[in-house]
């Protein structure tokens, strides 16, 4: 026997086989055990989501010989041969290839002769869109008052393009795309059924692939069997499909989360060995920094099916919020210019380097807000050398009426103000602080550290507490990480226990942000004192623009 592909094999012979559409199930069921059938029905929806499917179960139900119910005997000669095709009152037309209006009245002749097997003449007519608008004219009157045996049945993907006049003579159902869940779910169950082996992960890539639609998620399916000699793997289905490897997408991000350009290009190098498409590769980061944005703010609602849970939130730890947002408007900004590259690569490198160039702290390492520095503002003026004294001949004044001018007196400057003070810290937190200063660890596992306040030391153990809210970060690999790091530090043997508390004070990461907001406050007083800057003001009008103001610190 030929072999049958699984969409037609799989295909569901009654409601309860069906997939999904629980809200257009309902109304039709409740309408065939009640007896309460429309003349025409128009279901809408995109491609492979069950529009045809569901009306030949309507036509099973119609005419099988127990009776008009939703549940079809599915043995009796209607249902068989409605089943395979052939049953000779189910009239199904492709509108697609038969537009004309001559094909039309030729299939509405027909309409009044009654039924030659079964109980209602169906006529099934798929793509109804298509038409013309003359075969739309010749089909109004038949639909809105045809002959009780007939039923009308139409499917489309397009309901925009139909006029007003047909919409108003159907019910519509507007058929729903299949959510990933349901594909994967399915999927287990065939392959389950045909004794298939599956990797989980390979079924989600397929169901991502297939956007909603189950017929070319079972079609994908068919083609991963086949590439994998009889197996649906990750692996195969990742090649087969010509996604990128999930590896390539969080080193670049790792890369760029530790602002760290040489790493950056290395890693789109690397991606670029696979000849990839990069408007593939543009929408695996702008999915990766949806699923980021989402661990940040609602962990709960992160879909596995990019990568795993832990290393997302994991990866999501090492940006702040405000960063992934940016960053995802400048990937979607970055898709968007590609047709107008010479390059295709060069979309990416660009997109990542305006990443690391717009950060708001940090620019390729070089830039650190959150350290002292000097403040970025206008020099003032050279003073201006007071003029000579003049000498003059001695003798009377030449008026000695008038009295010799006083001279003004010079105004008091403005006091200096107090630079805002730092809180006070204890012992114990300056010297983790130092500490931390000084530890060479990756950025996630520095994160940790700089995150954390030191509890206690006892022997050969460090006891740090970590807030509940950056839990992400409390990985095996990063405590193994730290404890490493300290233990080179201190040239002695050294384990890291993290404790997990609702609020934790006197980090590394607060001390930084309190010295910098410190520095940032005396830097924007000294702008506003200026003299400089007041005498533009004055003259101009001019207004400065405090918010865009940034401190640097160059490397020497």
């Amino acid at each position: 026997m030929a072999y049958q592909v699984l969409a037609r094999k799989w295909r569901p012979k009654s409601f309860s086989e069906l997939v999904g559409q629980t809200h257009v199930l309902r109304a039709l069921i409740n309408a065939l055990d009640e007896d309460r059938l429309h003349h025409a029905y128009l279901f809408t929806g995109t491609r492979g989501v069950g529009k045809t499917t569901i009306a030949r179960i309507i036509a099973k139900s119609l005419n099988c010989e127990q009776g008009v119910s939703s549940t079809p005997c599915g043995e009796c000669s209607a249902c068989v041969e409605i089943d395979e095709g052939r049953f000779v009152d189910l009239i199904e037309v492709d509108a697609a290839s038969r537009t004309k209006v001559d094909d039309t009245r030729e299939l509405l002749d027909n309409v009044q002769y009654a039924p030659t097997r079964g109980r209602y003449k169906v006529y099934l007519i798929d793509e109804v869109h298509m038409l013309s608008t003359s075969s739309f004219n010749a089909l109004l009157k038949t639909l809105e008052e045809p002959p009780p045996h007939v039923k009308f049945l139409l499917a489309t993907t397009d309901p925009q393009k139909l006029p007003a006049t047909v919409l108003s003579r159907c019910l519509q159902f507007n058929l729903k795309q299949m959510p990933p869940e349901a594909i994967v779910a399915h999927h287990e169950h065939i392959l389950g059924a045909e004794g298939i082996e599956y990797e989980t992960q390979a079924l989600k890539h397929i169901a991502r692939a297939a956007e909603g639609s189950m017929r070319d998620s079972l079609s994908l399916l068919d083609q991963a069997i086949a590439f994998g000699h009889g197996r649906v793997r990750s692996d195969d289905v990742v090649s087969m499909l010509g996604f990128i490897s999930r590896d390539h997408i969080e080193r670049i991000l790792q890369a760029l989360a530790a602002q760290n350009s040489e790493q950056v290009m290395q890693a789109i190098a690397q991606l670029a060995e696979m000849a990839p498409d990069f408007v593939t590769v543009f929408n695996e980061l702008i999915a990766t920094l949806h699923q980021m944005a989402l661990a940040k703010r609602v962990a709960e609602a992160v879909d596995d099916s990019l990568m795993d849970r832990e290393r997302l939130l994991e990866l999501a730890a090492g940006f702040s919020e405000e960063d992934i947002q940016l960053y995802y408007q400048m990937a979607i900004t970055g898709k968007r210019d590609l047709p107008l590259l010479p390059e295709p690569r060069q979309g990416l490198e660009m997109t990542l380097l305006r990443m690391l160039a717009f950060r708001p702290s940090e620019w390729d390492g070089e830039v650190d807000a959150k350290k002292p520095s000097a403040a970025l503002k206008p020099e003032a003026p050279a003073p201006q050398p007071e003029p000579a004294p003049v000498a003059v001949a001695s003798g009377p004044p030449e008026n000695p009426a008038e009295p010799e001018p006083e001279p003004e007196p010079e105004p008091e400057p403005e006091p200096e103000p107090e630079p805002e003070e730092v809180p006070a810290r204890s012992d114990t937190a300056m010297s983790w602080d130092e500490t931390v200063t000084r530890l060479a660890l990756s950025p996630l596992a520095l994160q940790l550290a700089k995150n954390t306040r030191l509890l206690s030391q006892e022997g050969d153990e460090l006891v740090l507490a970590l807030s509940h809210n950056l839990e992400p970060l409390m990985t095996p690999a990063n405590i193994e990480a730290l404890g490493q790091g300290v233990s080179e530090l201190w040239a002695r043997p050294c384990r890291v226990r993290v404790e997990l508390q609702s609020e934790v004070q006197e980090t590394p990461a607060l001390h930084e942000e309190q010295v910098h907001d410190a520095e940032h406050q005396a830097l924007l007083d000294s702008i506003k004192r200026d003299p400089f800057i007041k005498d533009l003001e004055d003259k101009f009008q001019a207004h400065v623009n405090l918010d865009a103001i940034r401190m640097i610190e160059q490397k020497p």
